[in-house]
C-alpha cells in the first residue's frame, strides 16, 4: 500500500490495519522470547514510546476539552429562561437516559465478566485507598480552587466549575458575549485537536497491541470478543427496551412508526460517526417526518448533541468493567457509584465528534485508579461499536424530543402517524429546482 492509498483510508480502516500490525508484531516478538534486543529496544523502547506518546496525548487534552465543551453547552441553557418547561424537562430527560444507559452496561459487564480470566498486569502500581462516604463524594465535587482542580486533573471538579461558570455566563447577558465567542471559538480549536490526535490513534494503537500482545496471555483474545458483545447487547437494550419503553409509556405513540422515521439518520450516524454531523439529518426527521414542532426540535437536538451520549456512556460503563476484571482489580460500590456519576456527567462534554469517547473513557479510568494500558485492548474494535453508539446517540436525541414535544403540546400526531410524512421534501428534481423554492416549509 502506498501513501495515496493510505491517506485515502477511513480512520476506522487505519485503527483496524494498526491494531492487526501491532498484534501480528506482538505475536512474532513472542517467538524470540528472552532476546535482549527484541525486550529492551523494541517492546520497551520504539513500540512502548509511541503507545506511551499516544495515552498522554489523550490524557492532555481531557482538561481543556471537558471545560471549553461544558462551558459552551451551559450558555446555550440561556434558553431554558425562555422555552421554560421545555429546557428543563430536555436536560432531566436527558440525564435519566444516560443513568439508565451505563447502570444497563455496567449490570450487564458484571453479568457476563467479559475481562475475568485474562490476568494482565498493569506497568503502572496503584495502592489501595479507603473508599470514601457518599457525603465526601458529593462535598468533593465542589472545588475550593478550581485552577488547582485543571492542574491536578479532578474530573468531577472541573465538571462542576465548567457548569456554574457557563450559567453564569448565559445569565450575564450581553456583556458576556464576547466571552462566549471566545469559548466558542476555543471549542472548535479543541475538536480539532482532538481530530489531529485521533489521527495518531493507529500508530497508537500498533505501539501499544504491539506490547500487549507480547506479554498478553493469548486466552485473553475471547475476553475482547466477550467485551465486544456485551457492549452491543448494552446499546442494543438501551435502543428498544429504554427508547422504545419511554416513547410508548410517556407519549402513547408507536416505537415502530418512530423506528422506521428515524432510520435514514440511524445510518446516517452509523456511516460517519459523528452526533454533530448528523444534527441537520436528525432535525429533518423529528420536524418533517414525526411532526415535531421546530421551535422545541430547533432545542433539543442540538443540546441533544452535546449531553446526550448514551452509546458513549454504555462504552465507558462496560469498558471500565472489563478493564477491571482483566487487570484484577476489585472495585467497590463507592467505585461503581463514582463511575455512574463521573460518566454521567462527562456525557455533557462529550462532543460529537468520532473517537472522543476514548478521551472520556481515559478520564473515567484515572476518576477510580484504572490503568489506562486497557484502553489498548479495546481501541481496535472501538471504532467499530463508535458507529453504532453514535446512531443510539442520535436515536436517543429524538425519542427526547419527541417525548418533550408531545407534554408541551408542540407536536403534530397525525404527522407522526403517516407513514409517508415528509418522503417528498427529501427528494429534489435538479432540472426544477427553482420552482421548488419555499415548499416543504
Amino acid at each position: 500500500m502506498n501513501m495515496k492509498q493510505w491517506i485515502r483510508l477511513s480512520l476506522t480502516a487505519k485503527v483496524l490495519i494498526g491494531m492487526m500490525a501491532g498484534l501480528a508484531i506482538g505475536l512474532v516478538m513472542r517467538q524470540f522470547t528472552g532476546s535482549t534486543f527484541i525486550e529492551h529496544y523494541l517492546v520497551n523502547g520504539v513500540f512502548n514510546v509511541i503507545g506511551q506518546i499516544f495515552l498522554t496525548a489523550l490524557k492532555m487534552i481531557v482538561v481543556p476539552l471537558v471545560f471549553t465543551s461544558i462551558v459552551c453547552g451551559a450558555c446555550s441553557l440561556k434558553d431554558v429562561t425562555v422555552l421554560g418547561r421545555l429546557g428543563g424537562k430536555t436536560v432531566v430527560f436527558y440525564l435519566l437516559t444516560t443513568c439508565i444507559a451505563i447502570c444497563l452496561a455496567m449490570g450487564l459487564a458484571l453479568l457476563i465478566g467479559p475481562g475475568e480470566g485474562a490476568n494482565l498486569e498493569s506497568a503502572s502500581s496503584f495502592a489501595a485507598s479507603t473508599a470514601p462516604s457518599i457525603t465526601e463524594v458529593i462535598i468533593g465535587m465542589f472545588p475550593a480552587n478550581p485552577i488547582e482542580a485543571m492542574a491536578s486533573g479532578n474530573t468531577l471538579q472541573i465538571i462542576v466549575f465548567a457548569l456554574l461558570f457557563g450559567i453564569a455566563i448565559a445569565a450575564a447577558g450581553k456583556p458576556a458575549e464576547p466571552i462566549v465567542k471566545l469559548f466558542v471559538a476555543l471549542n472548535e480549536v479543541m475538536m480539532k485537536l482532538v481530530t489531529l490526535i485521533m489521527n495518531l490513534a493507529p500508530y497508537g494503537v500498533m505501539g501499544l497491541m504491539a506490547k500487549l500482545f507480547y506479554t498478553i496471555d493469548l486466552g485473553a483474545i475471547g475476553n475482547l470478543i466477550q467485551y465486544f458483545l456485551v457492549v452491543l447487547g448494552a446499546l442494543a437494550l438501551q435502543l428498544f427496551i429504554t427508547y422504545c419503553g419511554l416513547l410508548k409509556i410517556t407519549t402513547g405513540l408507536s416505537p415502530r412508526i418512530f423506528l422506521k422515521k428515524i432510520q435514514d439518520a440511524f445510518m446516517f450516524a452509523f456511516t460517519t460517526a459523528s452526533s454533530n454531523a448528523t444534527i441537520p439529518v436528525t432535525l429533518e426527521a423529528v420536524t418533517r417526518r414525526m411532526g415535531v414542532s421546530n421551535k422545541v426540535a430547533s432545542f433539543t437536538i442540538p443540546l441533544g448533541s452535546t449531553i446526550n451520549m448514551d452509546g458513549t456512556a454504555i462504552m465507558q460503563g462496560a469498558a471500565t468493567v472489563f478493564i477491571a476484571q482483566a487487570f484484577g482489580i476489585d472495585l467497590g460500590m463507592s467505585d461503581y457509584l463514582m463511575v455512574i456519576v463521573t460518566a454521567t456527567l462527562a456525557s455533557i462534554g462529550t462532543a460529537g465528534v468520532p473517537g472522543v469517547g476514548l478521551v472520556m473513557l481515559a478520564m473515567v479510568l484515572q476518576q477510580v485508579g484504572l490503568p489506562l494500558e486497557g484502553i489498548a485492548l479495546i481501541m481496535g474494535v472501538d471504532r467499530l461499536l463508535d458507529m453504532v453508539r453514535t446512531a443510539v446517540n442520535i436515536t436517543g436525541d429524538s425519542v427526547v424530543t419527541c417525548i418533550v414535544a408531545k407534554s408541551e403540546g408542540e407536536m403534530n400526531q397525525q404527522v407522526y402517524n403517516d407513514l409517508e410524512a415528509g418522503e417528498s421534501d427529501e427528494n429534489i428534481d435538479f432540472h426544477h429546482i427553482g420552482d421548488q423554492q419555499g415548499q416543504g416549509a
